[in-house]
């Protein structure tokens, strides 16, 4: 792999300056019945070259990440908008589409959701993940439609709730341009890759991207809500553990999102007020809403179900998980892991600025910390390899990190 300084390629002007994307092929039509889907699904079939695919979620509104609209595209079959609410499956166009190349931005947004309606790519390529490879500063696909192709991508409508019927026709224009561009971008892309000698390194993080699963929620996500500090008793988290499973049982029910039942803050707002009826719950932070007044049953309920708990059910503090400890304490419990890890972290951005490459690209930030705070008995260079490869490092990572660790390790330890 060679040297490169990959600036991004922005122009000179401004993005309003750029001409706009269009539809080449006008708005397409939305495709919402059996009969038009095996007809698209035949079309995709007969056309060339990889697929582009896109899929609109309706987050910040449902609490489900089901797909609410479905866009693809390949030459010879024109662009479709598929709604999967009347075809929830949509195994014929993963059928179609056999194992041409996928293309998406930013792919594990959308690859949970697709394979909900049974699509899943054999091979696929993520102009995201190309951008960042290529040490662009702005990855957004506005941002590289601009960068690259030399084409402004209006946006306007990511944020609107998707799971709305009809949808409207800016709602439709702006899910097809998500997919208009993106075998242009991918081949301009590629060229770039092979160019700065980075193809090989795309490949098998594409190749990883292929096996990608959302992160579990853990057996205690209530520990994760926000202001959660501002709570110091076992009787205080007790309560803020209810009004959570209240009201993730509630938004999973109605699908609606949690925080527009009551956000985060106006849990931990009840807890801290304490409140002594319906009434008062009600007058706290974040619980004026419309959400938070038709189920003040439920809320209510919670708090009373937690201060009914004999003190053997409250939970206690969290228990300190497999991994390192936070960063900021290993000087205090283990000061050669803390050198260890200094050592190791310069060196990572040290080669992250060489190559303009982000630092969590060259290695995964928590792989580095479970290195550093408990290295393999072996730790030469066999096996650190063993041991990065075995934390889900790609090839190239293990290649190019390796020998910076392993004297991080040494260092670490006669320092």
């Amino acid at each position: 792999m060679t040297r490169e300084n990959s600036r991004s390629r922005e122009s000179d002007s401004s993005a309003d300056d750029l001409p706009e994307l269009q539809l080449r092929d006008g708005d397409p039509p939305v495709i919402d019945t059996i009969e038009d889907l095996r007809e698209y699904a035949a079309a995709l079939a007969a056309g060339t070259g990889p697929v582009a695919l896109d899929a609109e979620r309706a987050s910040g509104y449902r609490y489900s990440m089901r797909a609410y609209l479905v866009q693809v595209r390949r030459e010879g079959a024109g662009i479709a908008l598929i709604d999967p609410v009347p075809l929830p499956d949509l195994k014929i166009l993963d059928a179609a589409i056999g194992d041409a190349e996928w293309i998406l931005h930013a792919a594990t947004q959308d690859l949970p959701c697709l394979a909900e309606v049974g699509m899943r790519p054999r091979r696929l390529f993520d102009t995201e993940v190309a951008g960042r490879i290529l040490g662009r500063d702005r990855v957004s696909l506005a941002a590289l439609v601009g960068s690259e192709l030399g084409l402004t991508l209006h946006k306007g409508q990511g944020a609107t709730d998707w799971s709305t019927r009809p949808l409207s026709p800016a709602q439709l224009t702006y899910a097809a341009l998500d997919v208009e561009p993106l075998v242009e971008l991918r081949d301009v892309l590629h060229r770039e890759l092979i160019a700065a000698d980075r193809w090989n390194i795309a490949q098998q993080e594409f190749e990883h991207l292929l096996g990608f699963q959302p992160r579990d929620r853990g057996p205690e996500p209530w520990r994760r809500l926000s202001g959660m500090h501002k709570l110091t008793s076992p009787r205080q988290w007790a309560v803020a553990r209810e009004l959570w499973l209240a009201r993730d049982d509630l938004a999973e029910r109605t699908d609606t999102a949690p925080g527009r039942l009551i956000p985060d803050s106006a849990i931990v707002a009840a807890v801290l007020a304490d409140p002594t009826s319906v009434r008062e719950l009600m007058e706290a932070d974040g619980f004026h809403g419309r959400g938070a007044g038709k189920y003040r049953r439920s809320w209510w309920e919670a708090i009373e179900r937690a201060r009914s708990l004999p003190k053997a059910d409250l939970p206690q503090r969290a228990a300190r998980s497999e991994g390192p400890p936070p960063p900021r304490s290993w000087a205090d419990k283990d000061p050669v892991a803390a050198n260890r890890l200094a050592i190791a972290r310069e060196a990572v951005t040290a080669l992250s600025e060489e190559l303009s490459m982000a630092p969590e690209l060259l290695l995964a930030p928590d792989l580095m910390r479970r290195l550093c705070w408990d290295p393999p008995s072996d730790a030469d260079e066999a096996g650190v390899r063993r041991y990065l490869a075995a934390g889900g490092a790609r090839e190239w990572q293990v290649d190019l990190c390796t020998p910076f660790l392993v004297n991080a390790l040494r260092a670490g330890m006669e320092s």
